[in-house]
C-alpha cells in the first residue's frame, strides 16, 4: 500500500489528544530574547547577558507549550554544569508558538522547533557563540499539530511529523544560514486503517536510519511504522515498506541501536516495548514480541526510549508511572533485558535526553514543571539523582549541547 500525498491537509480527529488551543494573541513569528521572570523559571544570574556562560557550563534548550495554562512563553534557554549537572536559566526566546519539540542541526549552528498548533509550522533559530538565538523564519508544515522533527544527517533537509493530520513533511535547509525553504513534500498516512480506539492516522515521529538510507515515520493512530527513501536532491519521499504492530499498540517513539541492525519501539497505548529487526538495504522493519516496561498492570504511557552510544543500555520514560526503566541490551542489539525502574522525581516525563557525553540524562516532566537530572554510570547504566529538579514552566523537551 502507498501513502496518500496532498498539498493541503484537513484536520483529522485527535483520538486521545485534544486539539491544541491557539496561541495567545500577540505571539508572532518574530521572536525576542529576554530574561526569565520568577514566574517562568529561576532568574538568570545578574550581570550575565543571554548567550554567555560560566566555565564548565554548556548550553541547554527547553521546549514547552505556550498556549496551555501554566505553560511557558517560548523556548527556554539555560546552561548545565558539566561537573554537577545542575541547570541554570539564562533567558527565553519568545514569540515561537508551542515549541514542544526541538532538534539541533548536525553542525550545532541551528536549532529547529515545531509550532504544535492546528496550523502547524516549524521555526529555525540561528545559534551564534556569545549571542542569543535569532529566529531565521517559520514555515508551514501543511498539517495540524506537528509534534516531532529531525534533521537529516546531511544537514540539508528538515523532517517533521504532523500528529493531528497523520502526515509527514520535508523542508529544505539553506546550507549557509540554516534557514528553511518552502516545503518540498507532504505525505499522508492513508493506509492501513486506524487501530482500535483511534479516529485516524497520528504521525508521532520521523527519524532517519543510522546509515542515512531511509527515513522512518512512526504513526500511533495506524499502529504502523512507514519506511521511506528520501531523494536528497529534490526533497521527496518515496514509501518502500511499512511494518504494522499489533492492533492497539500505539507506537510512539523509535530508537535505533548503534549497529543499525535493530531498533526499539515504545508503544504508548499497550504499555510495551518492542525490539525490531532492521534490514538496512531495503529499509524494512520487522517487529518482535512485545516486552514489559516494568511498571506493572495498567497503562503507564511510555514516551521515549534512548540507547547509549556504546549500545549497552536503553532507558524508557514512563509518563503515567513517573519512572525511568533501565534495560540491558543483549545479543548485539537483538534483545532487551529489564533491569529496574527508578522514580523520575517529577510528574509525566514527556521526553528524555542525554548530554553529548552521556554523563547526564535529563527528563522533562510536563505536569510538575520540572526537569530531573540523573548521572549515568557508564559501567552499569545505573541512574542516580544528581541534583534537585530544575523548575521551569511545562517542559516537554530538553536539548543539551
Amino acid at each position: 500500500m502507498t501513502a496518500g500525498r496532498t498539498g493541503t491537509e484537513s484536520t483529522t480527529g485527535v483520538g486521545r489528544r485534544r486539539f491544541l488551543r491557539t496561541v495567545a494573541a500577540g505571539l508572532t513569528t518574530t521572536a525576542g530574547v529576554g530574561l526569565l521572570t520568577a514566574a517562568d523559571a529561576a532568574p538568570a544570574r545578574a550581570g550575565r547577558a543571554p548567550g554567555r556562560r560560566p566555565p564548565g557550563a554548556r548550553p541547554l534548550f527547553l521546549g514547552t507549550y505556550t498556549s496551555k495554562e501554566g505553560g511557558g512563553t517560548g523556548i527556554g534557554l539555560g546552561t548545565y554544569d558539566t561537573m554537577t549537572g545542575r541547570i541554570t536559566a539564562t533567558g527565553v526566546v519568545t514569540g515561537v508558538a508551542d515549541p514542544s519539540y526541538l532538534a539541533l542541526a548536525p553542525s550545532g549552528r541551528t536549532l529547529y522547533a515545531v509550532d504544535e498548533q492546528e496550523q502547524g509550522a516549524v521555526t529555525a533559530l540561528a545559534l551564534a557563540p556569545g549571542a542569543p538565538p535569532a529566529v531565521l523564519g517559520t514555515r508551514s508544515t501543511g498539517g495540524a499539530g506537528p509534534c516531532h522533527l529531525s534533521v537529516h544527517p546531511g544537514g540539508r533537509w528538515l523532517l517533521s511529523a504532523n500528529y493531528l493530520s497523520g502526515s509527514v513533511a520535508v523542508h529544505p535547509i539553506d546550507r549557509a544560514t540554516g534557514a528553511l525553504g518552502e516545503r518540498t513534500d507532504l505525505v499522508t498516512h492513508s493506509a492501513p486503517p486506524p487501530g482500535p480506539g483511534q479516529d485516524g492516522p497520528h504521525a508521532h515521529q520521523i527519524v532517519t536510519s543510522p546509515d542515512g538510507r531511509h527515513v522512518l515515520a512512526v504513526d500511533l493512530g495506524n499502529d504502523t511504522v512507514y519506511s521511506y527513501r528520501l531523494d536528497t536532491a529534490a526533497g521527496r519521499l518515496t514509501q518502500v515498506s511499512y511494518a504494522t504492530l499489533r492492533p492497539g499498540a500505539g507506537p510512539r517513539h523509535l530508537t535505533f541501536h548503534p549497529s543499525g541492525r535493530h531498533a526499539y519501539l515504545a508503544n504508548e497505548v499497550d504499555n510495551t516495548v518492542v525490539v525490531c529487526g532492521y534490514d538496512r538495504a531495503g529499509g524494512r522493519l520487522t517487529p518482535g514480541r512485545p516486552q514489559s516496561t516494568g511498571t506493572g498492570p495498567g497503562t503507564s504511557y511510555p514516551a521515549q526510549i534512548l540507547v547509549t552510544r556504546n549500545g549497552r543500555f536503553a532507558f524508557l520514560a514512563n509518563r503515567g508511572h513517573n519512572s525511568l526503566t533501565r534495560y540491558a541490551v543483549e545479543g548485539g542489539g537483538a534483545g532487551l533485558r529489564l533491569l529496574d525502574t527508578v522514580p523520575v522525581g517529577g510528574d509525566f516525563p514527556r521526553q528524555i535526553a542525554f548530554s553529548p557525553d552521556e554523563r547526564w540524562l535529563f527528563a522533562a516532566n510536563q505536569k510538575s514543571g520540572s526537569v530531573s537530572v540523573f548521572s549515568v554510570d557508564t559501567r552499569t547504566g545505573a541512574l542516580t539523582n544528581a541534583t534537585e529538579p530544575f523548575a521551569t514552566p511545562m517542559p516537554v523537551c530538553v536539548v543539551a549541547r
